[in-house]
């Protein structure tokens, strides 16, 4: 199947944007695989953006100089398989499958016929080889239905990537000539077989039922394409009888659009599907005529600079919150093309400064769910107002961001080029987050320093309580026990996490363990480390703990009330459950809050509120060499005033 390694270097022009890969070309060879591919080709919006080239010519480098485009794979039986690991780990691809290249022999009928046992490819390096080359595609095109279950029978992983069943395609030039000639026949006569010599075809076995039902026939064997075409114009009809799952034998299709009868048997595996299986031949030909458009709609977004991102963040009485909403969306804006607002049903003025925003900027999109935040369950809000704003999205990629972080204008580009080169393997993404311990230079380090962030616009992801964390109350309403902040990344069908790519390594958190066990050594490693992170790759400024008297006002009246919500727990107020306080919080006065905020920002770099602040327990702290967002120098302003 593939070849040897040895072959002279091929690269990629800097000025295409796909890169078609197949063994032969339609102007080399005129099967049906090469004559679909080449109407693809041809009905790619900007045809000269393709750069096409033969597998056995594909290099580490011809890899490495199309390492930004998009590629496309057809019938790539000649390509060196050592190259296969590295495109699945670095390229942007889709692929095109004609046949069952799983198989030794590209068919599992053949290969029981040739080596007399059941094909067991599928276990074998190559099935291996090649189920791990489609898993890691964007997106998977097959021939036929029974093509693709025949595939999934054998690697149900597959199921889990998107895919389309596309069936042959013809070039609208091609479908005018058919519709001509078929308007055009006149007197028919005879049938045709299709004298292919492979045995596959099975066309010995076509010419004997010709014989048998003692009919007059005729075997066509490389004639040129259109004199095909009018040969079966004027047949009677066709018999086509393969030996083995054929995917969507295009003959079959062109014949029964000339008119010709029909005798296939079940090897012709899209026989059955509803488009092909009528005698309404526009209903046929409308089909065929949409499927170029079907394929160059999946692909546009998977082109470098064409994929579209929608920004989405929840708010709900921000105004009154003192949240910095208005200038977080303005960052959003920055780099979405779509900003998805869902407001929990603010009466603040929270609506009315968005929609101002809106009058301006149509690309902001606006959902109003009211939610009764008095509910005893009212935690879980959260989450579903994330997962909705989510839904409302159309982008091919998402951007989640809260009403208090605001994206710096420097990671405007960044962003997109991530999204422009994002993993084929990967659907979600952490990325750093500069966590402001007050109005200083101070950034935390004892919470995370990072954020699930941007991910595929994939309908199975949304947000909400892990399957292993959800619990039910007497009354069946929704909680979550510790470890969720009910806003996690999960399965809309099981519940279970997404799994995430993060920059943040098992090393790099050992060092910020340490360096909160009071090692100097270690702070230094870590802040270094950290800075070369939020330079490298996007990072999103949090602005929570900026105004700290704000956010210990809004644990007295939101968010000790939110996390009893969300846990199932009640704690009276009490001294004793004041983290803050050795007093309830009905006792404490705003000159007490205003005091604790200068003296936690004067002498803390961050404190963890589920126990009671250790002044013998200073947490360590970094700074990061940075400038302020733009977009946010005058809430920063208001706020120190």
């Amino acid at each position: 199947m593939f070849t040897s390694p040895f072959q002279s270097e091929v690269t990629v022009p800097k000025d295409c944007s796909v890169v078609w890969v197949q063994d032969l070309f339609a102007d080399q060879y005129t099967g049906g695989a090469e004559l679909t591919s080449q109407a693809l080709i041809d009905a790619c919006p900007d045809k000269s953006s393709i750069f096409r080239i033969h597998s056995d010519k594909v290099t580490l480098e011809t890899l490495r100089s199309g390492v930004d485009k998009l590629w496309v794979f057809g019938n790539f039986g000649a390509i060196n398989a050592a190259l296969v690991p590295t495109i699945v780990a670095n390229m942007r691809y889709a692929i095109l499958e004609y046949d069952y290249k799983f198989c030794l022999h590209r068919s599992v009928e053949l290969h029981e016929k040739i080596e007399g046992s059941s094909c067991d490819c599928a276990i074998r390096d190559i099935g291996k080889l090649v189920s791990a080359f489609f898993y890691g595609a964007r997106h998977i095109f097959w021939m036929s239905a029974a093509q693709r279950d025949r595939h999934l029978e054998r690697f149900p992983f597959l199921s889990q990537r998107p895919s389309t069943v596309l069936s042959s395609v013809f070039s609208s030039e091609t479908l005018a000539e058919i519709e001509n000639l078929r308007s055009t026949a006149s007197e028919r006569k005879g049938w045709v077989v299709l004298g292919s010599s492979s045995w596959i075809k099975g066309a010995t076995d076509a010419e004997q039922w010709c014989k048998v039902q003692g009919l007059e026939y005729e075997v066509v064997w490389n004639l040129p394409y259109f004199d095909l075409l009018q040969r079966l114009a004027r047949a009677e009809g066709f018999v086509y009888l393969p030996r083995g799952g054929d995917t969507c034998p295009r003959m079959v299709i062109e014949a029964k659009l000339l008119g010709c009868k029909l005798y296939t048997n079940g090897d012709v595996q899209h026989a059955e599907e509803s488009w092909f299986a009528t005698e309404d031949l526009e209903r046929v030909e409308e089909y065929l005529e949409g499927r170029p458009s079907v394929f160059w709609n999946i692909l546009r977004k998977e082109i470098p600079g064409n994929q579209r991102i929608s920004g989405y963040t929840t708010t709900y009485n921000c105004v009154l919150g003192g949240y910095p909403f208005r200038q977080s969306v303005a960052s959003l804006l920055g780099f979405c093309d779509e900003v998805v607002v869902v407001d929990g049903g603010s009466s603040d003025g929270t609506l009315e400064v968005l929609r101002a925003m809106q009058a301006e900027d149509d690309r902001i999109v606006i959902h109003v769910q009211p939610r009764d935040w008095t509910e005893p369950r009212s935690a879980v809000f959260d989450g579903q107002q994330k997962a909705l704003a989510r839904a409302i999205c159309t982008g091919d990629f998402c951007w989640q961001q809260d009403s208090d972080e605001v994206v710096h204008e420097a990671a405007y580009q960044k962003i997109r080029d991530m999204v422009a080169s994002f993993p084929s393997n990967i659907d979600l993404i952490a990325l750093p987050v500069v966590e402001f311990w007050g109005k200083t230079e101070k950034v935390r380090i004892d919470v995370n320093p990072w954020k699930w962030r941007i991910s595929r616009n994939l309908p199975h992801i949304t947000h909400g309580i892990p399957g292993h964390l959800r619990r039910f109350d007497a009354e069946g309403r929704l909680y979550s026990q510790m470890g969720s902040d009910g806003c996690d990344y999960i399965r809309s069908d099981n519940f279970q996490p997404i799994s995430c790519a993060n920059f943040m390594t098992k090393s790099a958190e050992e060092t910020r363990q340490a360096a909160l066990s009071g090692s100097a050594e270690a702070l230094d490693l870590f802040q270094t480390w950290f800075r070369g992170m939020v330079e490298a790759i996007p990072a999103v400024r949090h602005y929570s703990w900026w105004d700290m008297r704000r956010k210990i006002k809004s644990y007295r009246g939101f968010w000790q009330r939110h996390w009893e919500s969300l846990f199932d727990v009640r704690r009276e107020d009490t001294s004793e459950n004041n983290m803050f306080f050795d007093k309830p919080w009905s006792e404490v006065t705003d000159v007490e809050i205003e005091d604790l905020a200068d003296r936690l920002q004067r002498e803390m770099g961050g404190w963890i509120f589920h126990q009671k602040i250790d002044w013998n327990r200073r947490t360590p702290h970094i700074t990061v060499p940075f400038t302020h967002p733009v977009v946010i120098e005058e809430w920063l302003e208001e706020v120190r005033s």
